[in-house]
């Protein structure tokens, strides 16, 4: 695909508190411009899992999409998370992220309920009719208690607002079935992934990792399209260490580490979440800077 919706580097960013818990915007915006201007990412999920969304509440969720639109809304697309596992919540905040000047969502499969094939085809084509912005499916079954089935997701892509998934199945061969039968521009959910699933059509990444990787993974992927498969994995290989890394633990928590390690807030997430251990820090610092990032 050569012009991906949401383009091919896509990071999911953490949201940074101030050590009450509060939201800290300042920071929120400083963060955003480092990951469009110095990583180089095409688009930023903001709310998302790795933006500890089940912690927040929806206030605090539209005032971040509002800063970070104000801070690179004119050079980086902005996608907001609005899934939950009630189809009118998720709804009413795919109305706050259109608000909010976003430029698309980022729809998790309902968590927790577990609702059957055709009342999660009925889910997904209600927020996408009262949505007024592209949608991205997330396919993440490992978190929501269930996949969207394949035949589900070929009957969503003629929806003309479900344009994108970002897929954390960790099914090659089912995700290569649905591309080949649809237009569906395929994200993967998971760094270390990446490259396999853009073998067989995927365009990009919604990263973790990317809030250090980025730059050298925007790098393997020019390579790739440029077609120097032996460069773009050389560059992978290094980068690998960092894609698996970053997930030791809780992914957020090593992020925000790895954050604070480099000039950025401490490390304060909100419960239940908790900051990486010294030890937990130290080593993905270590991964880091092996990798050369």
């Amino acid at each position: 695909m050569a012009n991906p919706p949401f383009g091919r580097l896509i990071t999911a960013m953490v949201t940074p508190f101030n050590d009450d818990g509060s939201l800290d915007l300042d920071e929120a915006r400083r963060l955003a411009a480092y990951l469009v201007d110095e990583m180089g990412n095409d688009s930023l999920v903001i709310n998302g899992t790795t933006g500890e969304s089940p912690t927040t509440d929806d206030d605090e969720k539209l005032a971040l999409l509002k800063a970070v639109v104000s801070e690179v809304g004119d050079r980086a697309k902005v996608i907001a998370g609005v899934g939950t596992n009630e189809t009118a919540a998720t709804i009413k905040r795919s109305r706050d992220a259109a608000e909010a000047e976003c430029d698309g969502l980022l729809v998790v499969t309902p968590y927790y309920n577990k609702p059957p094939a055709d009342a999660l085809l009925e889910h997904f084509v209600m927020v996408a009719d009262a949505a007024e912005l592209p949608v991205m499916l997330y396919d993440i079954p490992s978190r929501s208690a269930i996949p969207i089935p394949e035949e589900t997701i070929i009957e969503l892509a003629r929806h003309p607002r479900i344009v994108a998934v970002k897929d954390a199945k960790g099914d090659l061969v089912s995700s290569a079935k649905v591309m080949s039968v649809t237009d569906l521009a395929y994200y993967s959910g998971d760094d270390a992934m990446t490259l396999p699933l853009m073998s067989i059509g995927g365009v990009g990444v919604v990263g973790t990792s990317t809030h250090f990787s980025g730059a050298a993974t925007k790098e393997w992927m020019d390579l790739l399209a440029d077609g120097d498969r032996e460069g773009a994995l050389e560059v992978y290989r290094r980068l690998l260490p960092v894609y698996t890394g970053v997930f030791a633990t809780q992914g957020v928590m090593l992020v925000k580490a790895g954050l604070a390690s480099r000039g950025f807030s401490p490390s304060v997430l909100r419960r239940p979440l908790k900051a990486a251990s010294p030890s937990q820090a130290r080593t993905f610092v270590q991964l880091l800077e092996a990798a050369g990032l």
